[in-house]
């Protein structure tokens, strides 16, 4: 088994089945040494969404949830980019993230938000996992999910 691989399962990780694409796109795309990983939306490995607005029903905690729930989706994709072997994430360089929000005075918790992905990333990856990102509210995400966040990670080919 691979670090990566230990370390979820240290962390008592488990990642669901990739999702597919609920319109006219695919999961990732694959050019030279990087792939884009599409937006990965806040739903459990038994398919149940996270939904909510920040400011409205959606607490911090909850919404760090849902990050969570999208950055297991997105290791889920992953690892079918790189045909099943995770040691081949050299890098993750860049997530970009966004929470439902009614753009309150809530606004400040939405970096919060994303930090559930973002912790996840270093846990799983390490040093390697350490990205750029963005973090911006929407007034409404996909599926009325909470959370929707996207990648770009840097592998061996």
């Amino acid at each position: 088994m691979n670090t990566v691989e230990n370390r979820l399962q240290e962390l008592g990780l488990t990642l669901p089945e990739p999702v597919a694409p609920v319109a006219n796109y695919v999961p990732y795309v694959i050019t030279g040494n990087q792939v884009f990983i599409s937006g990965q939306v806040s739903v459990t490995a038994n398919g149940k969404l996270i939904t909510g607005r920040l400011g409205e029903d959606l607490t911090v905690e909850r919404g760090q949830d849902a990050a969570r729930a999208c950055g297991l989706n997105l290791i889920a994709q992953m690892k079918a980019a790189c045909g099943g072997d995770l040691s081949k994430v050299k890098r993750v360089v860049k997530l970009g993230g966004f929470v439902c929000s009614n753009f309150s005075s809530t606004a400040l918790d939405i970096p919060k938000i994303i930090n559930g992905c973002s912790d996840m990333m270093v846990d799983v990856f390490g040093e390697a996992g350490k990205h750029a990102r963005f973090a911006v509210g929407a007034p409404a995400l996909p599926l009325d999910v909470a959370v929707e966040i996207d990648c770009v990670i840097e592998i061996d080919n």
